[in-house]
């Protein structure tokens, strides 16, 4: 499959929309399927289920009065008396927190002495603050049911910073080593925390960001993030079938006209879900090279 465009440079909001209507359901068949809103032990892929280390959790969201789901591990080599690094980890589109504690990643967390957790983002299409891509198509019928973007917004972005919360009050967490990480509608959500929140960040790693709507105002994010000192790792497979790589490409390029630290890993042969388990070596030892002076409590 062809990518939707080759050049972003260009591109309006309103054509931009139009392309994200028409990524939405590519974003939603690229993940691998995640376990749905009950308890289950992973995506049904052997490369993105969730670890049997790891733990599925749910917790009450105050916010609409529901169980919401969360995936955690936390390493053998933590100790009680040693504050650890920890690792806030965004799913994509349609799939769920399971899929960001597969192997690859509590291998790696167990090996760094991580904290590794994985907010669902109120729903598995919820875009943790970022602008909503939404699924209905033009004269579709309205559903009655649908939560207004602005509120899943909102939602979203609780679910993330309560889950951050409550593992920060369950474990001694160095606060000068807290990152964040997210693919594809994940990676868009990272942008916008990492900016949002940036007083709390080491360093942030979108990979394959869906990050179509925050194209034409992606100077405020990046502003915040040099502001903060936050360091960012962009991680994109260079076939991406569903988020054309000009995105990141476009990201990148604007990362280096504003002075922020990052780095930029293109992954060669790698399509859009492959990409989830493809980056984590690269961000780990990203991560593992960056503390933040100061930290936000």
């Amino acid at each position: 499959m062809k990518p939707v465009f080759s050049s972003v440079k260009a591109i309006t909001f309103t054509t931009l929309t139009i392309v994200a209507l028409t990524l939405a359901p590519m974003l939603a068949t690229a993940q691998p399927p995640g376990p749905g809103p009950g308890p289950g032990p992973g995506t049904g892929r052997s490369s993105f289920t969730m670890d049997p280390r790891a733990q599925d959790r749910t917790y009450h969201f105050a916010d609409t009065n529901e169980d919401l789901h969360y995936c955690v591990f936390a390493s053998s080599k933590i100790k009680t008396d040693k504050p650890a690094p920890m690792i806030i980890a965004l799913h994509g589109f349609g799939a769920g927190p399971q899929i960001m504690c597969n192997k690859t990643a509590v291998d790696l967390a167990e090996e760094g002495g991580y904290v590794l957790a994985a907010p669902m983002g109120y729903n598995v299409s919820g875009w943790y603050g970022s602008p909503v891509i939404s699924m209905k198509r033009p004269g579709a019928p309205e559903d009655p049911n649908a939560i207004p973007p602005e509120k899943l917004q909102v939602y979203s972005e609780n679910d993330v910073m309560n889950v951050l919360a409550m593992m920060r009050k369950e474990f001694k967490v160095d606060d000068h080593r807290i990152y964040l990480t997210g693919h594809s509608m994940g990676g868009a959500g990272t942008y916008y925390l990492g900016a949002k929140h940036a007083d709390i960040w080491a360093a942030i790693a979108p990979v394959a960001p869906a990050a179509f709507l925050m194209m034409d105002g992606r100077a405020e994010p990046l502003k915040k993030l040099k502001a903060a000192g936050v360091p960012v790792m962009v991680v994109h497979g260079d076939i991406d079938e569903v988020v054309p790589v000009a995105t990141s490409h476009t990201w990148v390029a604007s990362m280096d006209e504003l002075g922020v630290e990052h780095e930029y890993v293109e992954l060669k042969g790698i399509t859009h879900g492959p990409v989830i388990t493809a980056s984590q070596q690269s961000i780990y030892a990203f991560f593992a090279k960056h503390t933040k002076k100061s930290a936000a409590k």
